[in-house]
Parts: C-alpha cells; sequence; structure tokens
C-alpha cells in the first residue's frame, strides 16, 4: 500500500530527557534533507541538526532511516529522537507538517503495518495490548502475541484445516466413492485432532483474554456490613473511609489489584437498603447499576445474623447470570472460623475483613470463578477472538455430526469446514471487514 507522509510524537505526553518524532511515507530521503540537511545511511543513527523553514535550528539530536520494504509500516519511515520537552516536539512535529506531512490518526502507523503485510491483525493488537498492559504476567502474554505465537498457533491450525478440506472437495465429484475414499484417509480422524486443537487454543486464548481485560468484582450488601472495610483488605490500603454510621459509603469506589496476575477491578458500593436521603439514593441507584455490569458480585452479610429478608430481597434482584459469592463477615466478631462451604446455588465464604482471615479463600475462589489455571504459553488475547474461536468449534462440531448422522451430507460438511476456516481468518484479518479495522486501530495511541 503506498499513501501520503504521515507523522506523530511517538513518545509519551509532558517532559523527558528523548523525545521521538515518527514519519511514514514514500521517498523521505528528500523529506531528509530538507529537514536535516543530511541523506541518512539505512538503519544509522546519524547526528542532525533538526532545521526551521528559515535555516535556523529547532532542536538537535539523532536521526534514523529505515527504507522500504524492511520498515515497521513496509514504507519509509524516518525517525526523530530529539529533546523531550513538550514544546520542542510541538515545534518540530509542525516542520514536519509543513514539509508535506499530515498528522497521524490513532493507530495509522499500525494500521499500515498490517496493510503492508508486515504483521498481521492480532500482532496489531499486541502493540496495544502490550502498551495497555496492567500486569507483567499480561505484559509477558502480549509479547508472545507480537512475536506471532498466537497467530502461528492459528496458522498451523488452518493449514491442516485447509488439507482436510481438499480431501472432501475432492471427493464430492464421485459420490459413490466419497465415505469409503474419507474414511481411507483417516478424514474422520484428521477432524477430531483439529477439534482437539481449537480447545486447546480457546483454553489458551481465555486465559490470556482473562490476563487483558481482568475481572469487574463489586461489592453489594447492606450498610456496615463490611464492604468498604474488604475493599480495603483486599486493595491493602485504606482507599475507602469505614465508620460505625450506616451509609458512610455514597458513590461507588474503585480499586484494581492483581492475582495471579490477572488484574481483579474491585467496586466498592453504597449499602443498599430504602433510604429518604437524597444523596444515598442516587449512590444505591449506582450501586445497582454497577451490579448489572459486573462479572461477579461478593454479596456481604453481617456473619452474627446470617442471611437475613432483607438481603434475600437484594438476591432476588440480582441479574440470574451474574456469579456471586456470599460473604459471611466479621467472624473475629462471631467467633465462627474461616471457611469455604456451598449454599444452594452459590459459594459461600466466612472471613475476617478487619483481620484479614480468610482473604486467601477469597482470592482462591475469585480465580477459580475466572477460570484461570496456571500455565506459561498463555497469549494476549480479546473478546472478538474468542467469539471467532468459538464460531470456529461451533461449525467443526456441527461438521462432526453430518459426517456421523446416518445420511452424511458431504455437500454440508464441506460449507462447515470452509465457515471454521474463515472464523479462524478473522482472527489474523484474512477475513476482516473494513469497519472493524478501523474500530480496533481507533483505540491504539498516535504514533502507534
Amino acid at each position: 500500500m503506498k499513501s501520503d507522509t504521515i507523522a506523530a510524537i511517538a513518545t509519551a505526553p509532558g517532559r523527558g530527557g528523548v523525545g521521538v518524532i515518527r514519519v511514514s511515507g514514500s521517498n523521505l530521503l528528500p523529506f531528509s534533507l530538507a529537514l536535516t540537511g543530511k541523506t541518512p545511511q539505512p538503519r544509522y543513527a546519524t547526528l542532525a541538526d533538526f532545521m526551521a523553514a528559515d535555516g535556523s535550528s529547532i532542536d538537535s539530536g539523532l536521526l534514523l532511516y529505515f527504507p522500504d520494504p524492511h520498515s515497521f509500516t513496509g514504507e519509509d519511515v524516518l525517525e526523530l529522537q530529539g529533546h523531550g520537552g513538550p514544546v520542542v516536539m510541538q515545534m518540530l512535529l509542525a516542520r514536519c507538517l509543513d514539509l508535506g506531512a499530515r498528522l497521524a490518526e490513532p493507530g495509522e502507523f499500525s494500521r499500515r503495518a498490517f496493510l503492508n503485510g508486515k504483521i498481521d491483525l492480532t500482532q496489531a493488537e499486541a502493540v496495544a495490548d502490550l502498551i495497555d498492559a496492567a500486569t507483567t504476567s499480561a505484559a509477558r502474554s502480549a509479547v508472545r502475541s507480537l512475536q506471532g505465537e498466537f497467530s502461528k498457533a492459528i496458522h498451523r491450525l488452518t493449514d491442516e484445516l485447509i488439507n482436510l478440506r481438499m480431501l472432501v472437495e475432492a471427493t464430492l465429484d464421485f459420490p459413490e466413492e466419497d465415505i469409503d475414499f474419507l474414511k481411507a484417509a483417516n478424514a474422520f480422524g484428521r477432524l477430531e485432532t483439529l477439534q482437539y486443537q481449537l480447545a486447546e487454543i480457546f483454553d489458551r486464548a481465555g486465559q490470556g483474554k482473562l490476563l487483558q481485560s481482568g475481572l469487574h468484582v463489586v461489592l453489594a450488601g447492606q450498610p456496615n456490613v463490611g464492604k468498604s472495610s474488604l475493599l480495603n483488605r483486599l486493595a491493602g490500603d485504606d482507599l475507602a473511609i469505614v465508620t460505625p454510621i450506616a451509609g458512610t459509603t455514597r458513590d461507588a469506589l474503585r480499586s484494581t489489584i492483581q492475582i495471579e496476575g490477572i488484574p481483579l477491578h474491585i467496586i466498592d458500593t453504597a449499602g443498599l437498603r430504602e433510604t429518604e436521603d437524597e444523596v444515598e439514593k442516587i449512590g444505591i441507584e449506582r450501586s445497582w447499576q454497577e451490579i448489572e455490569r459486573a462479572d461477579v458480585v461478593l454479596l456481604l452479610v453481617d456473619a452474627r445474623s446470617g442471611v437475613t429478608n432483607a438481603d434475600q430481597e437484594i438476591l432476588s434482584r440480582l441479574p440470574a447470570r451474574l456469579k456471586r459469592i456470599t460473604i459471611y463477615n466479621k467472624i473475629d466478631l462471631s467467633g465462627k472460623p474461616s471457611e469455604r462451604h456451598n449454599e444452594t446455588d452459590t459459594t459461600a465464604i466466612s472471613l475476617s475483613a478487619r483481620s484479614g482471615e480468610g482473604i486467601e479463600l477469597l482470592r482462591q475462589e475469585l480465580l477459580q470463578i475466572a477460570g484461570w489455571h496456571q500455565a506459561e504459553d498463555v497469549f494476549i488475547a480479546r473478546e472478538r477472538h474468542i467469539r471467532a474461536l468459538s464460531k470456529a468449534q461451533e461449525h467443526i462440531a456441527t461438521a462432526k455430526n453430518v459426517v456421523e448422522s446416518p445420511l452424511p451430507a458431504l455437500e454440508l460438511f464441506a460449507e462447515e469446514l470452509r465457515l471454521t476456516q474463515q472464523s479462524l481468518g478473522e482472527i489474523t484479518g484474512e477475513f476482516t471487514a473494513d469497519d472493524l479495522l478501523g474500530v480496533i486501530f481507533s483505540r491504539f495511541c498516535i504514533g502507534k
């Protein structure tokens, strides 16, 4: 893809020792000559003055030149490394725009790399995921995806799927021999292998999605049952005000912690009760809004009184699909031990937010609800990857049902295999709509 010249500041806003401006386009040597008076050697750092239109110096620093196609974007790329002050960076960027570049859109450098075949879509997304990584585990998984491990796994699966499709479609012209031929070629055994490999990739991607997006956990319950104390205990800091006065928390408080590398977004909400206080009413309404968006709700009750009628009313209003854990708090006052036990359609944990007794039981239960298991080969994944893999699994399962039926229809079998390949192609960008690309790259940083 050949296109116009774009430029953007590639380093974070604010003051810094070094600031970088990236320029990408076609035939940038005249651009470099006008800006610095020099024609740089490819991949060599050249000391240069960055000059204004009148010949005065804007800044001095390093100039790097990467000719196409051997650059990140697949086009000519210049990197201008100057001093990292915001004013000097803006002056240098303005000079690049005067020379004919335009300001890059968010993610446009990565989008050009994708369109020019330098990276596939999963690698492009991994660039943003690496920048946004909230934990070391997420960063390591993003690096695996950036290095192409996710893509390679999908390509290996696609290659085997293509071989199977070739066998199936080659038999369509010979209906009297098709089933026997496919049995002799172990086509159905290959199908089962594909199904197993797809399930394995789905599991690794599912773990990667957990690392990327985490789990949203809402603390809910009546006033003064210890929600704020539990938030402080989990966060390891006094984030919320704790008093014996019911209704102290009026608005949602948020904190992000990590357990085994998984980000947990903990939200403390106002106590759920009937009230005439207008401010508290607003806080309670927001509490229900947070509960609607949650992945897990921790319903806190006082261990001394157990689940009351008021708690039952809260339970009756919880969304049916929402996972929940009943927390019997204040065991330090009730004299009960910390423990985990099963209740009707839920799990319960007895703990003390004040002393910390039983908190590890809660952490392990949250990991279990998330579906986390320790693995070294996880690659970062997004919701769209999970949906595409899920669709591929559905088509593979349908294909298997077709050939196992009393009267197998090989045309339907072949079609389900084709749809499986199309779903896998959506992950790497082989089959991707332009509007989806716009959404994906618009969420990148400017300069990436």
